[in-house]
């Protein structure tokens, strides 16, 4: 039975932020390459400091995101770790954490982090 491995928000944010920068670098080369033609040049150049630039705002953005997550210890690896939202994944051991009591015993599943989910979550229960 294959098992699911799960990934801080955190990590997943800075691992795009990191592909951005990566990507960014690509490009630019690209428009190395292709220094014959300079408005295709100009072109790659541009976009790859685009991307570097972007990243530059993400990496900023989950800064300012990381200082407001919760800080706790993981019961699995005690390591300490941030957590984004009602559920989210350790950061060194990819656990499944929550701190929500009603969400304790359920299967993980990002969702229910979304304001959707949980509009629909208390529609159900002011119907009962």
């Amino acid at each position: 039975m294959a098992q699911l491995v799960y990934s801080s928000k955190i990590n997943k944010i800075r691992s795009f932020a990191l592909i951005l920068v990566f990507a960014g670098i690509l490009l630019m080369y690209v428009g190395l390459l292709l220094k014959k033609v300079e408005w295709v040049m100009v072109l790659f150049f541009i976009l790859g400091v685009i991307s570097i630039v972007l990243s530059t705002v993400v990496y900023f953005w989950i800064g300012m995101l990381s200082t407001k997550a919760i800080p706790i210890v993981c019961p699995s690896c005690n390591k300490p770790t941030k957590m984004l939202g009602r559920v989210d994944a350790c950061m060194h051991c990819k656990q499944p954490l929550t701190l929500d009591k009603e969400l304790e015993g359920k299967e993980f599943d990002e969702k229910y982090n979304s304001r959707k989910y949980r509009r629909e979550l208390k529609k159900k229960q002011s119907n009962k």
